[in-house]
């Protein structure tokens, strides 16, 4: 991958420029025509890196990167479908949905599988604030997308096609990408922390119903439930220092109550650790 994107070019005649709302973190989203256009961050080169990798492999569920305008924004193709507001809409309850999503993570983690994890993807080396515990996941094999709200699923015709927002893309294992499929797709979190559009799936059975369309080996299904109560307990620590250090959308969320609902979800999976497990063995 080149150190120097290539500039964009705009057509004669550009569209206007429309704000895209919804996200935690990245600010200043818009779509211009079939376009959307990102701020530069510190995620843009793996962003750029992974998105070439998908589209040289011929994956056709991700935006492609265009290169970066005028104004030094990324431009990303912008995926046409139907994608979850907040609050978020009855249907991102739905099992079939769900379950089209754990087949799509499952086709990008194949399909990203042999890049592994490449030197520009991995950044200045960052210790683990104090009191954090290390990870138990394992050794990270391949870029992850380890963002899978139902704000960052593409669907159509009722099945999820397309990942879009690659912003935390980073080297993890498949067990971090199920995990996070879980927390937003299985909702393995506190019960008064779950949207309504999800207050009536049950963890157990939909955990494993993920689980079985994502197609994980008998050996990681032993372990992620432990995983997940590990991911918890680091993200308290990862998203307090994010807060201090990052600020913006960081601190919102941290003012907001993540910290918290982080708290409780490591108290629920704690409780619900054996039949969680049962279920998925």
């Amino acid at each position: 991958m080149t150190a120097e994107p290539l500039r964009y070019v705009e057509p004669a005649d550009p569209d206007p420029e429309v704000p895209l709302l919804g996200g935690d973190v990245t600010e200043g989203l818009v779509r211009v025509g079939d376009t959307v256009r990102r701020p530069v961050s510190d995620a843009s080169r793996r962003v750029r890196g992974v998105l070439d990798f998908l589209a040289a492999a011929g994956f056709t569920a991700a935006p492609r990167f265009l290169g970066v305008d005028a104004a030094d924004r990324d431009v990303l193709t912008y995926v046409p479908g139907e994608v979850a507001g907040r609050p978020w809409p009855s249907w991102v309850g739905d099992e079939t949905r769900a379950l089209s999503v754990a087949r799509l993570v499952r086709a990008y983690d194949d399909a990203v599988q042999p890049l592994g994890v490449p030197e520009w993807a991995l950044g200045p080396r960052r210790v683990d604030p104090p009191g954090c515990p290390a990870s138990i996941s394992g050794t990270p094999g391949f870029l992850a997308h380890l963002d899978i709200t139902p704000e960052n699923v593409v669907f159509r015709s009722g099945r999820a096609v397309a990942l879009i927002d690659f912003d935390l893309v980073r080297p993890a294992t498949r067990l971090d990408e199920v995990a996070n499929l879980l927390l937003w797709w299985g909702a393995w979190m506190s019960p008064e922390d779950r949207d309504p559009a999800v207050r009536d799936v049950d963890p157990v059975s939909r955990g494993a119903a993920l689980l079985d369309a994502y197609d994980l080996s008998a050996a990681d299904r032993e372990r992620v439930v432990d995983v997940a109560r590990n991911g918890a307990e680091r993200s308290w620590h990862t998203m307090r220092r994010n807060a201090i250090e990052r600020g913006g959308g960081w601190k919102r969320m941290w003012d907001d109550g993540v910290g918290d609902r982080i708290l409780r979800r490591q108290g629920w999976l704690a409780d619900n650790a054996p039949a969680l497990h049962a279920a998925i063995t």
